[in-house]
C-alpha cells in the first residue's frame, strides 16, 4: 500500500510539475513576444488610462509597507496621478489628486520618511508633498520660508536653503545667508530658523552636527537622532571589543 500511496504521490508531483513550466514557458512567450533582445517596452495603451497622458514630473517612492508608489504630475501640477508599480508586470493605477499648485513643479529630494520636498518651476518657491497618506498625497506651503538657493538635505529631518550658490574661488568666497527647516514632521512646516551672514560651513558625518560661521559667531545645527545613533554604535562597539 505504501508503495502505491508514494507511486501516486510522486506522480501527482510531477504532473504538478510539468504543470508549472508548461504555464511558465506559455507567460514567457506571452511577455517576450514582441521583444528580441529581452526587453520588453510596454507602451501607453497597455497600461492603466490615468497614464495614457502627459506629465511634468514623476516621483517614485517606497511605501512603510514595502510597495513601490509611482506619482506622476499632470495637467501643469494640478493633478497627481498614482501608480502601485511594485510589479511590473502588473501596474495598477491608484487614482489621482488635484493639488493646490501654483504650476508645475520639480520633486528635489526627500525630507522626512512620507515626504519630499518640491520647487515650483515658476517662482522658485518651494512646498513640501506629504505621502502620509500615499494614496492622497497634499501639497503643504513652508511657511516663512524666503530663500530661493541650493538646498541641502539634513538627512530625514530637514534641509537648508541658501541665497545662493557659493563661489568655488576662495577668493571669491563671500557670506551667505541660510535658512534651516524642520521638516520631520510634515504636519508642522512653520519651524525656519534664519542664520545671516554665512562665512563657512562644515558638517561632521559621524554626529549629523553641521557648523555655520558667521560674524556673530558660530551656529550649529544638531540633529538629535544620529547623535543618539552614533553613540549606540560607539557603545556597541566598545563591548564586542572589551574582552579582545
Amino acid at each position: 500500500m505504501k508503495r502505491d500511496v508514494g507511486g501516486k504521490l510522486s506522480m501527482s508531483f510531477r504532473q504538478m510539475a510539468i504543470a508549472i513550466v508548461a504555464s511558465g514557458a506559455m507567460s514567457a512567450t506571452a511577455v517576450y513576444a514582441k521583444s528580441s533582445n529581452s526587453i520588453v517596452l510596454v507602451p501607453p495603451t497597455d497600461l492603466p488610462e490615468l497614464a495614457r497622458q502627459g506629465g511634468d514630473a514623476m516621483l517614485l517612492h517606497k511605501t512603510p509597507d514595502g510597495r513601490t508608489l509611482l506619482y506622476i504630475e499632470q495637467n501643469q501640477g494640478s493633478r497627481l496621478a498614482t501608480f502601485d508599480v511594485t510589479d511590473p508586470a502588473h501596474i495598477k493605477g491608484e487614482g489621482s489628486v488635484q493639488l493646490e499648485s501654483s504650476g508645475p513643479f520639480d520633486f528635489v529630494s526627500p525630507v522626512g520618511k512620507r515626504a519630499e520636498l518640491v520647487r515650483f518651476r515658476q517662482g522658485q518657491e518651494e512646498a513640501v508633498l506629504d505621502l502620509r497618506k500615499d494614496r492622497a498625497p497634499n501639497l503643504k506651503v513652508v511657511h516663512g520660508l524666503t530663500l530661493q538657493g541650493p538646498i541641502t538635505r539634513l538627512g530625514n529631518d530637514g534641509f537648508t536653503v541658501t541665497s545662493r550658490a557659493p563661489s568655488r574661488a576662495p577668493e571669491m568666497q563671500s557670506a551667505q545667508d541660510y535658512q534651516v527647516v524642520d521638516a520631520a514632521n510634515a504636519q508642522d512646516l512653520s519651524h525656519v530658523f534664519d542664520v545671516k551672514q554665512v562665512r563657512e560651513e562644515v558638517t561632521n558625518a559621524g554626529t549629523g552636527t553641521t557648523f555655520l560661521l558667521t560674524q556673530q559667531g558660530l551656529y550649529l545645527i544638531r540633529r538629535p537622532a544620529v547623535e543618539w545613533d552614533k553613540r549606540r554604535r560607539d557603545q556597541e562597539w566598545f563591548f564586542e571589543h572589551a574582552g579582545a
